[in-house]
């Protein structure tokens, strides 16, 4: 059984599948407490769901990209089961995680979304730095930026780590706290080989879209 805050049909709005249209599984609960988290009605209540529930369900939408979202996933110990029967359906399966947790029994089939946490967070010191062992080419890492400071963070942690060599790279700044062509202009001044991502969902359909 899963706790289940919502499954939904809409673009993606983030990493290297933005603008497709997918299923999203939004599971309950999350363990962090970001301070730009959008996603905070997921942290309890939800519906009880077994997986053939979950799977009908999704199926009754004909995707074909699919991706598991929270909260965080990883907090509930049937999701490893769900993304393995997902991946068996043949869907084409990312997983969106906070990095706080491990991703070694995740499938790996999966296309792992990591973010690691920054100063401006509030949860930096819940990085699961061991997760980077087990990231492939498939993986994407993202670090959402409130300010110059979470930036020259993340540039150093990039540059120490040689994250671009390991996945893509996504800079991402956090809504109404830093402003995106700012952050584009400091990508281009230190020619960082990272992805700039915006939140495409909020473009289209405002800040109320936690999707």
């Amino acid at each position: 059984m899963l706790r289940v805050t919502e499954i939904f049909y809409s673009l993606q709005g983030e990493t290297s599948r933005m603008g497709l249209p997918t299923v999203f599984i939004r599971l309950t609960g999350c363990p962090l407490r970001c301070g730009y988290c959008d996603t905070s009605y997921a942290f309890s209540g939800g519906k009880r769901m077994d997986l053939d529930e979950i799977m009908r369900e999704v199926a009754a939408f004909a995707p074909r990209y699919v991706t598991l979202t929270g909260g965080e996933p990883l907090a509930q110990a049937g999701s490893l089961a769900l993304l393995t029967a997902l991946c068996d359906q043949g869907y084409s399966v990312s997983l969106e995680t906070s990095g706080a947790l491990d991703i070694s029994q995740v499938d790996t089939r999966v296309s792992r979304i990591l973010d690691i946490k920054t100063p401006g967070s509030g949860e930096m010191e819940k990085n699961h730095w061991g997760n980077l062992d087990y990231l492939t080419g498939q993986d994407e890492i993202k670090f959402v930026l409130c300010d110059r400071a979470d930036y020259d963070w993340a540039v150093e942690k990039l540059q120490e780590l040689k994250l671009d060599s390991i996945c893509a790279v996504l800079f991402s700044p956090a809504y109404s706290q830093l402003d995106s062509a700012e952050l584009a202009n400091w990508i281009l001044q230190d020619r960082l080989p990272v992805r700039l991502q915006l939140q495409l969902h909020k473009l289209l359909w405002g800040e109320c879209a936690g999707r």
